[in-house]
């Protein structure tokens, strides 16, 4: 993947975090992925973004105070204004000998704002890597999807 179509960001989960059994509240990870989302785009597009939609999110395990999470932000796919992020979170308890498992993905749909508050065009993204040209497919499915849900 091309470097400015990615970014890796880390965090340990802290109490302030989560709830009094220790489990981290989805939305602090929600917000997690959405600054991972926004720094990709912004560095690709070389403009602010601002989020638009995020398709669901699907908790696959817990994620508790203590543990290391990594949130891995990939462009997939670029319109004329907007990009499409992948996230995908993994959470890794670093008192445990067991490594990194995926927690949730997602993916978010970003817009790039001109400075004078309205959206401006974006590079376009072009697939390299069997896995892009995969994600870009898919991506394009997901929007023709989208807009006809729309029109009805």
């Amino acid at each position: 993947m091309q470097e400015r179509c990615r970014i890796i960001m880390s965090q340990v989960m802290l109490p302030h975090q989560a709830n009094v059994a220790g489990n981290v509240h989805g939305g602090e990870i929600m917000k997690f992925m959405d600054t991972a989302a926004g720094a990709v785009a912004m560095k690709f597009s070389k403009s602010n973004c601002v989020t638009a939609r995020v398709d669901e999110l699907e908790f696959h395990l817990p994620i508790l105070v203590g543990a290391l999470v990594t949130c891995t932000a990939s462009v997939v796919y670029t319109g004329r204004t907007s990009l499409e992020v992948f996230v995908n979170v993994e959470s890794e308890e670093l008192d445990s000998e067991r490594g990194p498992q995926k927690a949730l993905s997602a993916y978010f749909t970003m817009v790039a704002m001109g400075k004078n508050g309205r959206p401006q065009s974006v590079p376009t993204f072009t697939p390299e890597t069997e896995e892009e040209k995969n994600l870009y497919d898919n991506a394009k499915v997901r929007k023709e999807q989208f807009n006809n849900r729309k029109k009805k």
